[in-house]
């Protein structure tokens, strides 16, 4: 019985885990994916601009997300709209 609560236990605490997981998750639209602008042209911009692009990826919560540096040099984690190229989210060091 004792091992069953238990278990039982553990997996609500593994589900609320995840639940509070997913809540955290950046989201950038909701439109197809047809819609976005193309990933490399997007990135070929962000260049032009100055940007120095370390890691290019699509988040879960579909944003286009690059690692990278700033034009000014510094350190960036930004989330974009794939749709518009907006900036939803921004960390800079």
């Amino acid at each position: 019985m004792n091992m069953i609560k238990l278990a039982t236990s553990a997996a609500v605490v593994s589900l609320l885990a995840a639940c509070s997981a997913e809540e955290s998750v950046t989201q950038c639209t909701t439109a197809a994916s047809s819609e976005w602008m193309d990933e490399g042209e997007f990135q070929a911009g962000l260049e032009q601009q100055g940007y120095q692009i370390n890691e290019f990826k699509v988040t879960p919560g579909n944003c286009y997300e690059i690692y990278g540096q700033s034009p000014a040099g510094d350190k960036v984690e930004i989330y974009f709209n794939p749709v518009d190229g907006s900036i939803v989210k921004q960390e800079m060091e």
